[in-house]
């Protein structure tokens, strides 16, 4: 396998948002989304939970995951080196219906046209800026819970955009270290397709030279990471190398997530990017397919405080 076939399309991606709740009730209510999964954040000591969503059995590039920080009390500041968009993949048939949507929830979806697809922009509550985008052919299976009707379903992740202050080296770094193709270009934006390309493989970039930069850390109102799937162990191994041979060291060591195991790295634009492996089990690794995203699992390394972190993180309503 060439490296310029290894990095398929998006995996996850990751953002750090508000309260618990809101978060559920805005992915389950508002987009309706499956909740997959309910976990906590593997890194460090601090109980955080962290939520999945996606469809039916969170498939690859259906998913997005979030850390509620408000409990913590941590906020993140948004800015230029960072992903600042996420774009999901909706029927263009549907964009009527979602804007109606929003509205009667207190969203107020403005429409867009860029790169010659209709899109709808809102806001999470925490802020973090999302669209919808209007595809004629995506044969993702939404899932649907009767709140949105299964023809207009969000069929998961169409793009992401990432703020630059330069553009030049993110383009090296594309080209060379993640194998995307360059696809088009519209005013400040630049688009670039991983894999088969299409709905779920793309990367934009938006140059914005004088914006100041975010912060990096866990915190809510910003995206944490974008992750990509790569189909073996043995590949992400070849995308980890083939980054440090180009002299991009800042890459993890692979990092067992429970579900997936991951290699992350800085980007030369400031956003954090991760290579995926999915295991063979995915999320019925310890759930039941009809208990999927029913109950929190505790990571391992906090097995032995499982009761005080349940207790302590904030009770969820369904």
């Amino acid at each position: 396998m060439s490296l310029n076939s290894q990095i398929l399309r998006h995996h996850h991606i990751t953002l750090s948002v508000g309260s618990a709740q809101e978060d559920y009730d805005f992915h389950t209510k508002v987009l309706g989304l499956k909740s997959v999964k309910k976990t906590g954040l593997y890194d460090g000591h601090e109980p955080i939970y962290h939520l999945y969503y996606g469809n039916d059995l969170g498939d690859e590039s259906t998913l997005i995951t979030c850390f509620p920080f408000r409990q913590a009390g941590r906020m993140a500041r948004r800015g230029a080196g960072q992903v600042k968009t996420l774009a999901l993949s909706v029927p263009v048939s549907s964009l009527k219906f979602w804007t109606l949507h929003l509205k009667s929830f207190g969203f107020n979806p403005i429409y867009l046209e860029r790169f010659g697809e209709a899109l709808i922009k809102f806001a999470h509550p925490c802020g973090i800026t999302y669209e919808l985008v209007g595809i004629a052919d995506d044969d993702r299976k939404p899932y649907s819970n009767g709140a949105i009707p299964s023809e207009f379903g969000i069929r998961g992740t169409h793009g992401v955009t990432v703020s630059v202050r330069d553009i030049e080296n993110s383009a090296e770094f594309m080209q060379y270290g993640w194998s995307g193709s360059l696809s088009n270009a519209d005013g400040a934006f630049t688009r670039y397709e991983v894999g088969s390309g299409g709905s779920g493989t793309i990367i934009d970039f938006e140059h914005e030279p004088d914006l100041l930069q975010g912060s990096w850390t866990y915190g809510e109102g910003a995206v944490h990471h974008c992750a990509f799937e790569v189909a073996s162990l043995e590949a992400q191994r070849d995308v980890k190398l083939h980054l440090e041979s180009m002299g991009y060291t800042d890459v993890s060591d692979r990092k067992d997530r429970g579900y997936f195991d991951s290699v992350y790295v800085r980007t030369p634009g400031g956003a954090l990017f991760e290579a995926t492996v999915s295991k063979p089990e995915g999320f019925m690794i310890d759930e039941a397919y009809e208990d999927l995203g029913k109950s929190i699992k505790i990571p391992p390394q906090m097995q032995s405080r499982a009761a005080e972190i349940a207790a302590y993180l904030e009770p969820l309503k369904y």
